[in-house]
């Protein structure tokens, strides 16, 4: 679609989301009430600054449906988070929002070549996690041979993608590189024996080496997928052959980049925090939530002819970001470090302790099965040069620990990649 042309939809979609959330959901109400302004004051796509932010918090404090917009007579599906750090946060979908994601995901099936004559694994876990429902319905809604294997059981995982020819494969990054290595250990070569052509991976921080390290070993496409289960789950942004970032679903969904300290919208092309303004969702609307998701908005022309904008790739998350004697560090930073060294596997955790007054960084990784370690010079050494990188990279001491060849947990859906134990300290 022509910008003009979205940009005008997107206007009408934010008029009718914005009365929406005011007139059936509470706390939408009165944060208006509060700032003084009311949603005939948006006229233009800009008058979207004049409303207040809505964060995950108050998501908890509405807990269960406090801010659903619908009668529960017309809720389709709930979702929820874990509730790991806090109350969980419960979503609701009406089915019109459930097509509406269906179609979000499709897209990105369609970026890495499928079709209804595709066969999709869906290795995210199902359940509340929105990731294997999210792609289980974009699955349907191309028309795909939908495959709902979950998580776990890796190997019968490598014989369903043998055996049934899968061609796209959706999971977190971490789970996809345990399959790849799975099949690699039962003797297969995915890249040449499978019929898998694509890979659709969310839910997680991957590094560009580590993707790279993905794509070879499977012979794929790599797509970054985009979402939350806040504002729908995955396929909010998807990325195409293109790469250099991820297509937004912008008659879904309206951006903004924000300075995550002065609440300020920044200009198009700086990096900051994601802001996500739902356009057309019934039941869970959200208006301008922030997301604590550090990005940018690329504006740029793309060759696979799609007009929608992209995010850049995921920086790290605001409430994720490690301080550590006073320096600010995302995980993924470190794990950019780790994926430059070919002795060392992509496999890492960071633990976190306090000594006195000082936070202390352990980095435990493993080295790569093919990596010879004869004598312990030779150890010593890659240690010496891995902490070395990491310093002048994040300008933090790190103390690394390298330990035995599949020691690391293997994680089937989100990798847990920090242990904080500073505060039971």
């Amino acid at each position: 679609m022509p910008r003009d042309e979205l940009r005008a939809q997107q206007l009408e979609s934010l008029k009718w989301s914005v009365r929406h959330a005011y007139d059936n959901v509470a706390l939408y109400r009165q944060r208006f009430d509060e700032a003084g302004v009311s949603p005939d004051d948006i006229t233009s796509l800009e008058d979207i600054s004049k409303l207040p932010f809505c964060v995950k918090q108050d998501m908890r404090d509405a807990y269960p449906f406090g801010m659903f917009a619908l009668p529960k007579e017309e809720v389709a599906r709930i979702h929820a988070s874990s509730g790991t750090t806090g109350q969980a946060t419960v979503v609701g979908h009406s089915r019109r929002d459930l097509d509406n994601w269906g179609d979000c995901f499709a897209r990105g099936i369609a970026m890495v070549g499928g079709s209804a004559a595709s066969t999709i694994q869906v290795s995210y876990g199902y359940g509340l996690f929105t990731g294997g429902l999210g792609a289980h319905d974009g699955g349907e809604a191309m028309g795909c041979t939908v495959i709902p294997t979950s998580s776990g059981n890796t190997k019968r995982q490598v014989q369903m993608l043998r055996d049934c020819g899968t061609d796209i494969l959706a999971c977190t990054p971490s789970y996809a590189l345990l399959i790849a290595d799975t099949a690699i250990e039962m003797g297969y070569d995915p890249a040449r024996d499978f019929a898998i052509s694509g890979g659709i991976f969310g839910a997680e921080p991957c590094s560009e080496n580590m993707r790279q390290e993905i794509a070879d070993k499977l012979g794929i496409q790599y797509c970054d997928v985009y979402g939350l289960s806040e504002i729908m789950g995955p396929g909010v942004a998807m990325e195409c052959v293109e790469r250099g970032g991820l297509h937004i679903a912008e008659d879904q969904f309206y951006c903004e980049i924000i300075d995550p300290d002065t609440g300020e919208v920044l200009p198009e092309g700086e990096w900051g925090e994601l802001v996500i303004t739902t356009l057309t969702r019934e039941c869970s609307p959200m208006i301008r939530y922030r997301t604590r998701d550090v990005t940018r908005i690329v504006s740029d022309e793309c060759a696979c002819g799609r007009t929608h904008r992209k995010i850049d790739r995921l920086r790290g998350r605001t409430d994720d970001m490690l301080i550590i004697r006073g320096v600010n560090v995302f995980p993924s930073q470190i794990e950019q470090v780790i994926t430059g060294f070919p002795e060392i596997a992509s496999q890492y955790q960071i633990v976190l302790t306090r000594k006195g007054a000082l936070d202390a960084v352990e980095l435990q990784v493993e080295t790569e099965p093919d990596f010879q370690i004869d004598t312990v010079r030779v150890l010593e050494d890659l240690k010496r040069r891995l902490q070395a990188e990491l310093k002048g990279n994040l300008q933090v001491n790190v103390d690394v620990k390298i330990v035995e060849p599949k020691t690391i947990e293997r994680s089937m859906g989100k990798a847990k990649r920090v242990i904080d134990l500073r505060e039971t300290e």
